[in-house]
């Protein structure tokens, strides 16, 4: 492994989310140390997020909410899988299976790793822990919709592949998590 040199790190915003800035030096691919340079770091913490196949309908769960990030660019609302923030000292299959019941109502039994990656490496050290899981009619344990308390108002999607794969294909599925998980889903498919 490379070294790196951490000569500096203090958090410079700290609410919902937080900032760290350092001073960094780190190994060259010619061998050397690079001088120092300021980074800063976008920490979120770590999310998990799951694709979730209805075995019976023949249909994909997703959610559609407003998210305000997007809403200058792209309207506000997305179509995503289910996903949500670890708490602390929990699991990534725990965070899952927590956010699919607020979000979708459903309860999940086996979750099938797809993948672990980071959402923006050049700015963010979030990571999201990618899932697949099916489902039957009779998992579905509660209304689902998102939790007050969180101020959430969320709508099931529920998308037939034919439908699935022209909201692909036509550019309605802007989220990259979900993205990830339906070109994984679609190879599967093949």
């Amino acid at each position: 492994m490379k070294k790196v040199e951490v000569q500096q790190k203090k958090r410079v915003f700290d609410d919902f989310f937080k900032i760290d800035e350092a001073v960094v030096r780190f190994e060259l691919f010619n061998g050397q140390m690079s001088p120092a340079v300021r980074r800063l770091n976008f920490e979120r913490g770590d999310a998990a997020a799951v694709l979730i196949f209805n075995k019976e309908a023949q249909k994909v769960i997703l959610i559609n909410q407003f998210r305000y990030p997007t809403y200058e660019k792209s309207g506000g609302w997305l179509i995503e899988i289910v996903a949500g923030m670890l708490d602390k000292d929990e699991t990534p299959a725990e965070c899952i299976r927590r956010e699919v019941i607020e979000e979708t109502g459903y309860q999940l039994d086996t979750l099938i790793p797809i993948s672990t990656f980071y959402t923006t490496p050049g700015g963010s050290s979030e990571r999201i822990f990618l899932y697949y899981a099916e489902v039957i009619n009779s998992d579905r344990v509660s209304r689902g919709g998102g939790t007050e308390t969180e101020h959430e108002d969320i709508q099931i999607v529920e998308l037939s592949l034919p439908d699935l794969w022209k909201a692909l294909d036509t550019g309605k599925i802007m989220d990259a998590k979900t993205l990830i998980a339906l070109l994984w889903f679609k190879n599967k498919m093949a």
